[in-house]
């Protein structure tokens, strides 16, 4: 039975989704705000945490960022009262794994649900042999077989996500790949017209793996198409 945290400060919303994931056979905890929350996953680890937006005190995104600082990579669907481009822009660069503007029909949270878990666990699985193995860039190494990234031995960390965007541009190491590629290949059937998702993981992984973000050499961008993965960049 998958377990879910609903992280929600209306007691009517968190009552009626916690009645409605229960019928659909998820074993769900509640808190009415976030001061409990690092304990509570300390307690009972879940599978995925619904977390409010806006609740009063400490909001949803600062909740993001610690369980983030945490290395806790828990995939996370954020409930938000507006919805806007930039507001999922920015949860996006904290980690969120998606977003579900309210109003909202509950078989729409839970289809968000099945999608998120989905990915996450197809991430987990492990790599057939043909797919398995190391992947060695400078300083770094990518195993597809645990999902983990290191970086002279250090655990980097990475959401399901992330992941996702890195194993594809790394598998295809020196071909051009567009946009829609990319979010095809990272995403499969569940990704949608946010677009824009891609290029804030991309921002993210520059971050992580570059020397210079401003002036990446591993992932390089193809002006007009898409984006390149050079592992041997430093090295030339």
């Amino acid at each position: 039975m998958k377990k879910i945290l609903i992280v929600e400060d209306d007691p009517k919303l968190r009552s009626l989704l916690q009645r409605f994931l229960e019928e659909q056979d998820y074993k769900v905890f509640t808190l009415p705000d976030g001061r409990d929350l690092l304990r509570q996953l300390a307690r009972e680890p879940v599978h995925l945490i619904v977390l409010d937006w806006m609740m009063p005190g400490e909001d949803g995104l600062s909740l993001l960022k610690q369980l983030r600082a945490e290395r806790n990579n828990t995939p996370v669907i954020m409930l938000t009262a507006k919805g806007d481009e930039e507001e999922r822009i920015e949860g996006l660069e904290h980690g969120a794994d998606d977003f579900l503007p309210k109003p909202f029909n509950p078989r729409e949270l839970l289809a968000r649900i099945a999608s998120v878990l989905r990915r996450h666990a197809e991430g987990h699985v492990a790599a057939a042999p043909e797919e398995g193995g190391e992947i060695r860039f400078g300083d770094f190494v990518l195993n597809l077989a645990t999902r983990q990234l290191l970086k002279s031995g250090e655990l980097m960390p990475l959401t399901s996500g992330e992941y996702s965007v890195l194993k594809v541009l790394a598998t295809h190491a020196g071909q051009n790949i567009s946009r829609d590629q990319l979010m095809h290949l990272a995403r499969g059937r569940d990704h949608d017209a946010f677009d824009r998702a891609i290029d804030v993981q991309i921002s993210r992984l520059r971050k992580l793996i570059e020397a210079n973000p401003a002036k990446p050499a591993y992932i390089q961008t193809v002006w007009g198409h898409g984006y390149v993965f050079v592992p041997n960049a430093q090295a030339a």
